[in-house]
């Protein structure tokens, strides 16, 4: 008895919603607002630069694949610039600074074995860090309505989209050779399709797809000060890629 009264209270205010949404006209107009509490996939790259003291160094190109990024929480602005016509704008930025600290040497000098017993380990420096990584696209897409279905639409557009990553390694001890830097940038273009449901005047849930998207990397290495960088690029294509769902409020 409980359970039904449970399910009564969790589907009579969204059937209430829904009638009301069904006796009026919620859908945007020319100069509408929208911001929309959004949950995707993580469209940021990240980077590490390499150790300053190797022999040997190679590079690989940073994975752009929707498939291979984690799920979160983010927001999406929009402005209709006509009554079916919304540009999108967004973006995100972060900056991460780790001090560094000296290497502590021990008594250890490089021998293995039973030598070593007894004897007091060597403790790498902690690396002084810098990162920078940030994230920007810009969206418009064209919407239509259903002819029986009041407050529903569906929509169809582009993406196009810039990512960059940055990290600076410098370690404090005498193995090391100077700074050592790593960077990353993304060029992503997409076609979007997405159905939006206006609940309320203010208030509307979406989702969207990417029938196909393409996305080109390059990232570069220099381990060492003085030394020529390492690069490595990719191209990635996707199809039905990045689902996202959207809480969203147009005012």
């Amino acid at each position: 008895m409980k359970l039904h009264r449970l399910l009564i209270s969790a589907v009579l205010p969204m059937m209430c919603l829904t009638v009301a949404a069904q006796e009026s006209d919620n859908t945007p107009q020319k100069g509408d607002f929208t911001v929309a509490a959004t949950v995707g996939y993580n469209s940021f790259t990240n980077v590490s630069a390499l150790p300053g003291n190797l022999t040997d160094y190679e590079a690989s190109a940073i994975s752009n694949l929707w498939s291979d990024k984690k799920l979160m929480v983010g927001f999406e602005g929009g402005w209709f610039v006509g009554d079916r016509w919304k540009l999108n704008l967004g973006g995100g930025l972060n900056f991460t600074h780790n001090p560094g600290y000296p290497d502590l040497p021990g008594t250890i000098d490089g021998t293995t074995g039973d030598d070593t017993l007894g004897e007091i380990p060597n403790y790498r420096a902690v690396a002084s860090q810098y990162s920078c990584n940030y994230n920007v696209y810009t969206g418009l897409d064209r919407y239509f309505s259903f002819p029986n279905v009041s407050n529903l639409m569906w929509y169809t557009g582009v993406r196009v989209g810039f990512a960059y990553a940055l990290n600076e390694q410098k370690y404090d001890e005498w193995t090391s050779m100077g700074k050592s830097v790593g960077q990353t940038w993304s060029l992503r273009g997409s076609l979007t399709l997405g159905f939006d449901y206006y609940l309320l005047p203010a208030m509307y849930v979406g989702v969207s797809v990417d029938p196909f998207a393409y996305s080109y990397n390059m990232t570069t290495y220099r381990p060492q000060e003085g030394l020529s960088s390492l690069e490595a690029d990719s191209s990635n294509f996707s199809i039905l890629a990045a689902p996202t769902l959207k809480i969203g409020f147009k005012f």
